[in-house]
């Protein structure tokens, strides 16, 4: 699919225009209707003051050609000589019929006129004028009101115009930012004084420009890591394989080394695959999770690990109560790794206690460095005592998978994983 090409200051000079046409419309169509009432009410004072002047016999230079005047005393009426300039009709009694209010209009010949009438003394008094006089009205006030609006449309037009300008060279600097993401050379810096959503927008661009960079020499570090972690059992394999066939070495002995060297191995691929297994299982969400007796699984966990190192002491707490969620498969290897790690560092204790749907795992041996925590579960990341791998990283990832979290924390001596649920 093709898409036309349109700038946003010309969308925006269209629009102008559209609001311009509105604007133009309801000024000439609409603002005379409402300013209907208002005229009819001015007509109505305009037609009552000279009648008022009159009455007092005050100086009458106020009468003009556009008002007519009738007077009737008894049954004689009396006319202004231009009544009929103001309405065509032979005989001012045809008219007098619709002159029974205080005030009002009336229609005659299809076309409207206006009236206002006083009774005094038993002369009735009536200023009449057509609509020629309200349209007057109306054309002077939108004579007084046009150009004032239009100008301050206008003036409302630059400013939005000025300002587009401002909004289209800012969008158009984030995407030259975009364009240029992995351009080391590029002028990265935000320099937008205004702190508004497109500031936001920008220094956002950044965090994601700073994460990709990290992400790509994360990246590159861990394919570096992978690489040194394989080369080493496959290089001790090949130098053996060398070893018996230049015959140096047992070929019993160098067996055994090469079968040990191959396991290693074997867990390490295994180790990359699970990892990647997950990855699909959590873009996929295709893990059927269900309530599981944790109680059993731990005892089985305690089972299997005690007997490596038969000095440690293992105590294990749980409660009927709690109730967790997951597949035993999972939770095996989540707790695989970590007594699996324990092992190594811990000194006389491992203790697991699992209560109120959350799961402590404890050893007491050496604390981990404050700087190395944050990072103890990214893949292949140098850890402790200068150790990489993939345990803890598969460790966090399936705990995420079963809808858990969890977090490293040193105590006073050794230190604790906790288990908990996920908040979000």
């Amino acid at each position: 699919m093709s898409y036309k090409k349109n700038r946003l200051s010309r969308q925006l000079l269209g629009l102008i225009v559209i609001v311009f046409a509105i604007v133009f419309i309801c000024l000439g169509l609409i603002l005379p209707q409402m300013l209907m009432p208002v005229a009819e009410q001015n007509i109505y004072n305009r037609l009552k003051e000279p009648l008022e002047l009159i009455e007092r016999n005050d100086n009458t230079d106020i009468l003009n050609n556009k008002v007519g005047y009738i007077y009737i005393v008894a049954d004689q009426i009396v006319a202004s000589e231009n009544i009929h300039s103001i309405i065509k009709v032979k005989n001012i009694k045809n008219i007098l019929k619709y002159i029974k209010n205080r005030q009002g209009k009336f229609e005659y010949d299809n076309q409207n006129y206006y009236y206002y009438r006083i009774t005094q003394n038993g002369i009735t008094k009536v200023a009449l004028a057509n609509d020629s006089y309200i349209n007057e009205t109306k054309e002077d006030i939108l004579a007084a009101t046009l150009p004032i609006v239009l100008f301050t449309f206008a003036l409302i037009s630059l400013i939005l115009v000025f300002w587009s300008t401002l909004i289209v060279k800012k969008i158009e600097k984030l995407k030259s930012k975009v364009d240029n993401i992995d351009n080391e050379d590029y002028n990265h810096n935000i320099d937008f004084k205004i702190d508004d959503e497109i500031r936001a927008l920008g220094l956002a661009i950044e965090d994601m420009r700073i994460s990709l960079k990290s992400q790509g020499e994360y990246r590159n570090q861990m394919y570096q890591n992978i690489s040194h972690d394989f080369k080493t059992p496959l290089t001790v394999i090949k130098s053996y394989v060398e070893a018996v066939q230049d015959e140096v070495e047992d070929p019993k002995r160098a067996l055994d080394v090469i079968e040990e060297q191959t396991d290693k191995l074997e867990k390490k691929v295994h180790s990359l695959l699970y990892l990647n297994k997950l990855d699909y299982l959590k873009d996929q969400k295709e893990i059927d999770i269900k309530v599981v007796d944790m109680k059993q699984i731990l005892e089985d966990e305690v089972e299997k690990f005690k007997f490596q190192r038969k000095d440690l002491k293992f105590v294990l707490e749980t409660s009927k109560k709690s109730i967790y969620y997951g597949t035993v498969e999972h939770w095996e290897t989540i707790f695989d790794n970590i007594l699996g790690n324990f092992l190594r560092y811990a000194d006389k204790t491992i203790k697991i206690t699992a209560k109120g749907n959350k799961i402590i795992l404890y050893n007491d041996g050496e604390q981990i460095p404050t700087d190395l925590i944050d990072s103890l579960f990214i893949p292949f990341r140098k850890g402790i005592k200068g150790q990489y791998g993939l345990g803890l990283s598969i460790v966090k990832k399936t705990v995420n998978l079963l809808g858990y979290d969890i977090v490293v924390k040193n105590e006073k001596k050794g230190v604790s994983f906790i288990i908990t649920k996920d908040s979000k």
